[in-house]
């Protein structure tokens, strides 16, 4: 990781994008350092150290595992990102909070999520990903438990301009749906660990049968991750009450909101005409048309 080079907004998503490669004890340190508000430009090595229980080595070890060079280049790319406004919007909830409190940190997380996943964003995978998705012939869409939502908010927008999906959120309808997938078909695992064997699976027998994959998670090295052709990766902070997915969650729809949009712009006079249509086939259904 060239700190250098990189949007100082995608620091703090890069490290907890990596945080599920660490061991517990590992993870602890980085915690330890995110929770120390005297963190500076001067907090030594030794110091991380002592206050992680751990040898200095392992400080550095678990900087390289990050993707920094070492302790100095992770300790600098951190106290600077912890300066940005947008690392300051997330605060924990606590049962004590007022409602505008709850309102103010709910918001200014989902914004937080947002803007650092915008930081994040490979548009090169973007691209990819509508290419794909525009180019299919069947594309099935895998997912559990929220996840699932969010397929099916996804497959919902493209009907309205003619492209087709399928969602499946039962383990076996999921095998089932990736055995018969082929080389001009295409397979979507949403999950925000990356670790959900069904949609793992799912998506895992699709790529062995020719078809081409796409993942949306929270997590780009995660077992998801490795098993798709193409990476969507959202990112968010978690907290105790709300869990890290309801944030990640208004990620996703956003990222893939603008897929939507890339997908339409591929042919956009076919999207028109099928928006078209797909709009007057549910006018009926509209009150205000009585009105």
């Amino acid at each position: 990781m060239n700190s250098d080079n990189m949007d100082l907004k995608a620091v703090g998503p890069r490290i907890r994008m990596r945080m599920p490669l660490l061991t517990p004890l590992e993870a602890r340190v980085v915690e330890t350092v995110f929770a120390l508000r005297s963190f500076n430009e001067e907090t030594s090595l030794k110091e991380i150290a002592t206050d992680a229980g751990v040898s200095e080595a392992m400080v550095v070890k678990i900087t390289k595992k990050l993707g920094f060079a070492g302790y100095r280049e992770f300790r600098n790319a951190v106290v600077q990102y912890n300066q940005l406004p947008t690392a300051e919007m997330h605060q924990e909830l606590s049962v004590d909070d007022t409602s505008q409190e709850i309102i103010q940190k709910v918001f200014r997380t989902s914004i937080q999520a947002l803007e650092e996943t915008l930081s994040i964003m490979d548009v090169d995978a973007f691209d990819r990903a509508a290419d794909l998705i525009h180019g299919a012939t069947q594309r099935d869409f895998y997912g559990v438990g929220g996840s699932a939502q969010i397929a099916r908010d996804v497959a919902h927008k493209f009907l309205r301009i003619g492209i087709r999906a399928s969602i499946f959120d039962d383990s076996h309808m999921m095998l089932m749906s990736a055995s018969l997938l082929g080389k001009d078909d295409l397979a979507v695992g949403f999950s925000h660990s990356g670790n959900t064997m069904a949609v793992i699976e799912a998506l895992q027998l699709a790529r062995r049968n020719g078809a081409r994959t796409i993942a949306i998670t929270n997590y780009n090295e995660s077992p998801l991750a490795q098993h798709a052709d193409v990476v969507l990766c959202s990112t968010a902070q978690g907290s105790p009450l709300m869990g890290e997915n309801a944030a990640a969650r208004i990620a996703q729809l956003n990222i893939l909101d603008a897929v939507f949009m890339a997908v339409a712009q591929r042919d956009y006079r076919a999207a028109e005409k099928n928006l078209e249509k797909t709009m007057a086939a549910v006018a009926s259904k509209r009150k205000d048309k009585f009105l």
